[in-house]
């Protein structure tokens, strides 16, 4: 049974949204989103960076910019289904502690259970390198190439029991060009990311009701 969607709480300037982004790699959305606060007041403040390993890069923006940063591998535990349930738990049990009110994925590798959704459904996002629902999964530039795409682009959306099958929040469009291989399009997308997500984190915190109509479950 899905859990409610439960859409965070209007911030503002002087009481803004306390955001925890979960990253798995070199963090460059990340650093996007944190230097998107430090131009000027905003409606959402990152209090907590998480990864799924102690040696992920994007800790140190973190890091240098003052803000808690964990590392939470895998637990040690054979059984994979307990093992994933478990991990799910200790992140929890970090969000909770420092009083994430939205949960920014940025390069966060990990599918999350129904289990850990419920708890989070309308205060979980997500930035997908495609225009969803075109390309979903783990090879979007791949498929948008193969498919003969002329348009690909950015999805920010939420995150909900399947993958990437979440409401669709914001969503930016770049050309696919003649001669594109992975890498071009990769890029060029990544940039349409890093301008896309700061802006969009910020307009929910402001007024997340503009970017869905009704709370259900």
């Amino acid at each position: 049974m899905e859990g409610l969607f439960t859409l965070p709480r209007k911030a503002s300037t002087s009481d803004p949204l306390r955001i925890a982004v979960l990253i798995s790699g070199g963090g460059s959305g990340l650093a996007s989103i944190l230097a998107y606060e430090l131009l000027e007041p905003r409606f959402f403040h990152t209090v907590l960076v998480l990864a799924d390993s102690h040696e992920a890069g994007g800790l140190g923006h973190a890091r240098k910019a003052g803000i808690d940063s964990i590392g939470i591998p895998l637990p040690r535990i054979a059984n994979k289904k307990e093992q994933r349930l478990k991990h799910e738990d200790l992140v929890h049990e970090q969000l909770k502690k420092y009083n994430t009110e939205l949960i920014a994925l940025a390069g966060y590798m990990r599918i999350f259970t129904p289990v850990f959704v419920e708890k989070w459904k309308g205060r979980l996002i997500n930035i997908h390198p495609s225009l969803l629902p075109k390309y979903p999964g783990a090879h979007a530039h791949r498929d948008a190439l193969a498919d003969g795409a002329v348009i690909s682009g950015c999805t920010v959306h939420f995150v909900d029991e399947g993958v990437d099958t979440g409401r669709i929040i914001t969503q930016s469009e770049v050309p696919v060009l003649t001669g594109d291989n992975i890498g071009d399009l990769q890029n060029r997308v990544k940039a349409a990311e890093h301008a896309l997500y700061p802006r969009t984190i910020d307009a929910i915190a402001k007024n997340p009701g503009l970017f869905i109509d009704r709370q259900d479950g």
